[in-house]
Formats: structure tokens, sequence, C-alpha cells
């Protein structure tokens, strides 16, 4: 009964997504940005979008139920601070760009060749995040409807490319309007039922009281805080979030909506956390069984309300895939390709490119997602490594002078070369196993673990400070490469 409501609730959100192709009318301009046309309330839904889906859902869940309430609300508090962030220093000024890209900005400021390596920096980590999309809802398919993980993952992708290829921007922006609905309606639902049935309860050291998840580190501490400006500073940089700030019909629009999704995410998504940390006492054994967010909704809650809220993880996710395959797909063909050259008249071929360069982005994610079956972790994984390479020459590039590309490489290499470098050494990643990358040895153990997040991110800022200190290029010279032109567009028709 509910794989079959969820199942008709898939074949609406693919349903609406082929219907979005009727508003991009041809037009690359409402294919990559929804013709700069979204309201506040448009924009707000679709970057709240970016956190409530399965992914994180589950994943914040998960840590909640494992390492306390703190593990697991440290994931939207993060995202939310990033929205914020966002809404109080970038949104206006990047918005009266025109840009559509952000590595658009990269190369007007520092010149081609950091064009070129903050796309692939951005296209890789957003790999990983797309992974963590498709580890949900495998584990969905392999909960409630018994397939296997992997040809769960392997179904998934098909429905993703659909009706991103077909609508584009408009996709994520129809999707995502019925995915908030849904799911705002279903979470509430839920946090209500917990209330006035189960109850909220804690086991030991897990409930919202036990500030030692905030204060000691042999309780997570150093993990959560981690995750926190992970999140918070490494998605000022996520090319989906600003794909969707570009589509705002004006500098003042994005910043409001950046302000109205911040308050969304926690009000939506930190509620949650308590319930999985109810969900602790309330399925007992059974969370052995699966996901524990799962394994409450298919063996406890009752049938209407889990077909609500899985349907509502459901399409959430499958909103965040196609933002992130539209958005690495048109970083890889504008930015990092240059199809169609300099000119902001992107033509059909170029569309066509951008619609194809998905398939290997929903590849890549694949390969991670059978590779590394967890949910939150990726997520956070994924600005990690933004913040560790490219987040220091985003700020500091947009409001000091100082600084070229020198300034950019130098941050880029010391940053990651830290963040790998542990990552490769450490046996965890944000408190569970690296079965990624991990090289067997006996310098570091698991102590290290989110100490690192500030260490690559700090050496990152001190590098291109000190580079961009000792050199003498300032933003007032030309940068070398012109970035490509903004996509030309006549006044909107389009309204949402």
């Amino acid at each position: 009964m509910i794989i079959t409501g969820v199942a008709i609730c898939l074949a609406l959100v693919v349903a609406v997504g082929f219907y979005s192709t009727r508003r991009v009318r041809g037009e690359t301009d409402n294919f990559l940005v929804a013709g700069r046309s979204l309201g506040t309330p448009v924009v707000a839904v679709l970057l709240m979008s970016q956190v409530v889906d399965s992914n994180a859902t589950l994943g914040s869940a998960d840590l909640a139920a494992s390492f306390g309430f703190w593990a697991g609300a440290a994931m939207p508090i993060g995202v939310a601070l990033a929205v914020l962030l966002v809404g109080l220093a970038f949104a206006k000024k990047l918005r009266r760009t025109e840009i559509v890209t952000l590595p658009e900005f990269f190369a007007s400021r520092f010149g081609r060749g950091t064009e070129v390596t903050a796309s692939l920096l951005t296209v890789m980590s957003f790999g990983i995040l797309l992974a963590g999309n498709l580890v949900a809802l495998g584990f969905l398919l392999e909960f409630f409807v018994g397939i296997s993980y992997t040809w769960a993952v392997l179904a998934l992708i098909p429905f993703a490319l659909a009706y991103t290829m077909a609508g584009g921007m408009f996709a994520s922006v129809y999707t995502g309007m019925v995915q908030f609905a849904v799911l705002a309606v279903g979470s509430a639902a839920l946090v209500v039922w917990v209330a006035t049935g189960p109850g909220f309860s804690a086991e030991p050291g897990l409930g919202v009281g036990d500030l030692s998840q905030l204060t000691s580190a042999a309780e997570g501490a150093a993990i959560n805080w981690a995750t926190i400006v992970a999140l918070g500073l490494g998605n000022l940089v996520a090319i989906d979030l600003m794909q969707r700030v570009f589509s705002a019909k004006s500098p003042e629009i994005a910043q409001r909506a950046c302000f109205s999704a911040a308050a969304g995410i926690l009000i939506v998504c930190v509620p949650l956390s308590l319930v999985a940390v109810a969900a602790v006492s309330i399925v007992g054994a059974d969370a052995a069984h699966g996901p524990i967010l799962y394994v409450l909704l298919g063996e406890y809650a009752p049938t209407w309300l889990a077909i609500v809220v899985i349907s509502g993880l459901v399409i959430a996710s499958l909103t965040t895939v196609s933002g992130i395959l539209l958005s690495t797909a048109s970083v890889l063909v504008r930015n990092v390709l240059r199809i169609g050259g300099n000119s902001g008249a992107m033509s059909a071929d170029v569309m066509k490119a951008t619609r194809f360069a998905m398939i290997p982005m929903a590849a890549l994610g694949a390969v991670v997602a059978l590779r590394v079956p967890q949910t939150g972790i990726l997520l956070t994984l994924t600005f990690d490594l933004l913040l560790a390479s490219i987040v220091a020459p985003f700020i500091l590039g947009l409001y000091w002078k100082r600084g070229d590309a020198r300034a950019v490489a130098a941050a880029v290499v010391a940053g990651i070369s830290v963040r790998i470098g542990f990552f490769v050494l450490t046996p965890t990643i944000y408190g569970v196993d690296n079965t990624l990358l991990y090289i067997p040895n006996d310098l570091v153990g698991p102590s290290v673990d989110g100490w690192t997040t500030f260490l690559a991110a700090g050496v990152s800022f001190a590098a291109y400070i000190l580079v961009a200190a000792t050199t003498t290029r300032r933003t007032d010279e030309p940068a070398t490469t012109a970035a490509p032109a903004p996509v030309s567009h006549a006044p909107a028709t389009v309204r949402v």
C-alpha cells in the first residue's frame, strides 16, 4: 500500500517535470535560469529543497538516532546558515551581475584557468552530493519494494534524467513546489503524530538537552561543529544554490528569498531530529532493520502518514537531483568546454549539449552511490571539499581587491592537499567508517575526525591571504580571459 501511494506521487512528479517543457519554449535563458522570472516564494522553496530531501533528511535522522539530537540538527542548521549568509552578503551582489553560473564569477575575477579549476572542483563535489540522494532513494526502494540496492540506484537515474532534460530549471521549479507542499504537510503531521502518540523521549546522551554533543570531543562535538561549518561555508559556492538565486526576478527578491528559506529550513527540518531521537525508543531492536526513519514510517506510523512523508522525500530528492544535473551540466558546457564560445546568445546546440552533459554526471553519481552507501555523510563531504578549496577565493575575491590566480592556486592546492591527505589517512568520515579512500596506517586515528575540516579551511584562507598580500596585481587590472557573456534575454515574459 505504501509503495503504491509513493509510485502514484512519483508518476505525478515526472508528469509535472515534462509539463514544464512548455515553459522552456526553446529559450536557453528559460532552460538555465527560468527566464530570471521567479518571485520570492518560489525561489525560497527552491532553496529549501536543497536540504529538505531524502539525502539530508534520512542522513540527519540516522545521525540523530546514532549520535544524538545535535548530530542530526547540525545538518539543517549548517545549510540554513549558508542560505542566511548568501542573503546577507552575496545574493544581491551576484544577482546584479547577470551571470548564469557561479564559475563565471571566477572567470571575470581571476581568469580562465581559475574558471576551469572552480568548475571541475564543483562538478566533482556535486557528483558526491548527487550520490547521496541516490543512496537514500536506493535504500527506500530496497526497504519497501525488496529489490536490491544496486538495481534500485540504477533504476532511479532515467526518471531524473527524463524530466530534467525536458524542463531544465522549470522542472526544478514545478517539482519543487509540489515537493514542498507534500513534505511540509508530511513533516508537520509526523511531528504531531509522535507528540500525541508515542511521545518524545530520548535515550541517555541523545537528547536536545545533552549539550555535551556540542562541548565534548568525546561526544562528537568536533564532528558536529565541523558539519555546521562545512555546510554553512562550503554551501556558499554551491552551484545549484547560486543558480536558483540567479533565477530570481531581481537582486532584492533573491535576498528576501534567502532569508525566508533559512527560516523555513530550521522550522521544517530541525524537529525531524527530535523525531529521530524519539524513534530510537519507539522502534527498539527494529532499528537494525534499516534507516530509522524508514523503519518508523514503514512499521509503526499510520499508512497514510508514511505515504505522505515518503512521497515528499522522494519528490524532494528528485528535485535536488534535477538541480544538480542541470547546474553541473551547465558548468561543464558553458565554463569547461566553452561550447558556443563567449557568446551570450547560446544556441539550440548548446542547450542540447547541456542536456547530454547530464548523462556522465548521472553516471558519476551512480558510481559513488554504489561505492559509498551513506546518506548525510556524503552531503557534508561535498561541502567539506569545497570549503577546503574555493570558498576562500570566493569570499576574499569578492570583497578584497588584492589577489589573483596565483592566490587562488595557492588556496586550492594547500587546502585540498591537507583535506585529501587527512581524508585518506583517517579511518572515519564524520563518525562513520571511511570506505571510500582510506589507506590503513598507524599515524592518524579517528580522534582527528572533524578537526581536519577546520585545519584544511584555515590553511586555504591563510594561503590565499599570504600570496595575495605579497603580490601586486589588483582586480582593477583586466582578467586574462573574459568570462562567457551573460545569456542575453528580453524582459522576461514567463512568470511563476
